[in-house]
């Protein structure tokens, strides 16, 4: 017997999402002249680059893109970002993932950011799927969804249909 995938968002409802986080991050950020969008590899970077576009359409501010690697399996090994900590130093900065499931990944992540003084930090997710096992919460999310331990949310961002399915 296998599962039946359910198509939770498609393709025109990430976009809108994506262009309704955007619109949140500018609205929070109005006064500022750069933004971090540090994206956490592989979906919430690629993630972080649709929010780029996004803002970069709606607004005047300049969003720069950092690429977060933390090793999921071990996520207190150290955190690999690609911009130094100087190029976010003092500046707003929206930590970046695709699906916030135990909120893991997304606490280490805010972790390493803390090492370094900054104006704001905020998080952005896709999906919000509400097991959080750490008191981390999304500031721009772009749908919640109570869902079994059992099923996971695989978001495809890339290619020429997007879409998050539940499995």
């Amino acid at each position: 017997m296998t599962a039946k995938n359910n198509v939770i968002l498609n393709h025109n409802e990430i976009n809108h999402k994506i262009r309704r986080i955007a619109f949140q991050i500018y609205e929070s950020n109005v006064d500022e002249k750069e933004v971090i969008l540090a994206g956490i590899d592989k979906n919430g970077y690629v993630f972080a680059k649709k929010l780029k576009t996004a803002l970069q359409r709606i607004s005047e501010i300049h969003p720069i893109l950092c690429k977060v690697s933390i090793d999921k399996k071990n996520p207190s090994a150290t955190i690999k970002t690609s911009i130094l900590p100087e190029d976010y130093k003092n500046k707003s900065l929206v930590l970046v993932d695709d699906v916030l499931n135990s909120g893991t990944t997304l606490i280490y992540g805010v972790k390493h950011f803390l090492n370094v003084p900054l104006k704001q930090f905020k998080t952005a997710v896709l999906v919000n799927r509400n097991h959080k096992k750490y008191p981390v919460k999304a500031d721009f999310k772009g749908i919640s969804l109570s869902t079994s331990l059992h099923e996971h949310v695989h978001v495809v961002l890339e290619g020429k249909v997007f879409e998050a399915v539940l499995e």
